[in-house]
């Protein structure tokens, strides 16, 4: 059975010519990149390479590029070792939807004295940025972090507002980490516009290959170590680096980023044909998030909610179907707990485990999308049609 594959926010496939470079230094290398002989010299050359091209498409400084093992590393860096310069109880502001990485670490901090501060969303998972960035002064927080782009519903945060927000606090601007995994090649990717300090990406959610994240550290922003040991990354991130892999992850970022207008393009009237078919065939279902054509929406990203289903539940039975779907972020996919970014949107823990996440990819096409739509039509019940 070939499978739909409709849950890309939670990785994409990798690209061919991705894994071909990979499999190529697979090959070619054989040193430790931190040995001083010809082989270690060799594989210390492929990660400058790598980090000047990811530091060049991105428009950063090489000194400001951290290679890590993904966006769960690349978050509890900035977090951890952002707020390790301050003493408890300084303070850090987030939101009630941030990705497990944030949430999880965020309320670790606060166990050991840290104060938490998380800022208000409306229903549709908006925050005022204006409204953000005068909570952060009022209670003098030390670390503001938000995500891009929301991996359950799509939603966009306002960041450029919110960093001009921060940036009025003058003496009092607080450190600015924007989690941007599920943005990079998806809408444009402007670090300068920000405001940001911290930035965190991922390689395999733009088809690189798995374990690779990049954590940019702009303006030389203070960081303590979470790994320590033989003092690699500029002391940030210790351990043997993976040459191949970043390797692949540059050529991933590179490739992302130069196709971004036609996959935001392509991919977003898939969505919007995606959507048109369902709110047609399931007059009850809801989009959740904003509505589908709003700005502040990924293209890629829709969550449904079908009144009576039970969202981990029709995941299994979509499986089966050869629907490959989700019930929320990929990193709680195992959980039967309601979305903890569906609660703060206000919906009650039935309704909060009855969303289903359907995320487009650059693979995507027409014929995936019809049969996606039939998939559903077999597996969910049918509903009665609006008055």
């Amino acid at each position: 059975m070939n499978h739909v594959h409709l849950d890309h926010n939670a990785t994409t496939p990798l690209r061919p010519e991705v894994r071909e470079l990979w499999l190529r230094e697979l090959d070619a290398l054989g040193g430790n990149p931190s040995a001083v002989h010809a082989a270690g010299r060799r594989a210390r050359a492929v990660i400058d390479e790598a980090r000047e091209r990811v530091a060049a498409v991105l428009e950063v400084r090489e000194e400001e590029v951290i290679f890590t093992s993904g966006g769960t590393e690349s978050n509890n860096l900035a977090l951890v070792g952002s707020l390790a310069q301050s003493e408890p109880p300084a303070g850090l502001l987030t939101t009630p939807l941030e990705h497990p990485s944030v949430l999880e670490t965020a309320r670790s901090l606060e166990e050991v004295g840290y104060r938490l501060v998380l800022a208000p969303v409306d229903e549709l998972g908006r925050i005022e940025a204006a409204e953000v960035a005068q909570l952060a002064g009022r209670e003098g927080v030390e670390l503001v972090s938000v995500m891009a782009a929301n991996n359950e519903i799509g939603v966009l945060t306002p960041l450029t507002a919110l960093g001009e927000g921060l940036a009025l606090l003058g003496d009092r601007r607080p450190r600015f980490h924007v989690d941007a995994v599920q943005l990079l090649g998806r809408l444009p990717f402007r670090p300068g516009e920000w405001g940001a300090d911290l930035i965190s990406l991922s390689a395999h959610k733009v088809g690189g290959p798995l374990g690779v994240g990049v954590l940019i550290a702009r303006g030389n922003t203070p960081l303590a170590p979470v790994l320590t040991g033989g003092g690699q990354e500029s002391g940030l991130r210790s351990g043997t680096e993976n040459a191949p892999a970043l390797a692949a992850a540059a050529l991933a970022i590179e490739l992302a980023v130069s196709e971004r207008a036609s996959y935001a393009e392509a991919v977003g009237q898939l969505t919007r044909e995606l959507w048109t078919a369902i709110e047609s065939d399931f007059p009850t279902a809801r989009l959740l998030g904003p509505p589908i054509d709003a700005p502040d929406r990924l293209p890629n990203t829709i969550n449904v909610l079908f009144p009576g289903v039970e969202g981990h539940a029709l995941v299994a039975r979509l499986d089966i179907a050869g629907l490959e779907a989700s019930a929320g972020s990929a990193c709680a996919s195992g959980s039967l707990e309601a979305s903890h970014v569906l609660l703060a949107l206000g919906l009650d823990e039935t309704r909060a485990r009855a969303g289903l996440r359907l995320s487009l990819g650059r693979n995507t096409c027409s014929q995936d999308v019809h049969n996606a739509v039939d998939i559903l039509r077999k597996n969910i019940p049918s509903q009665p049609a609006r008055r």
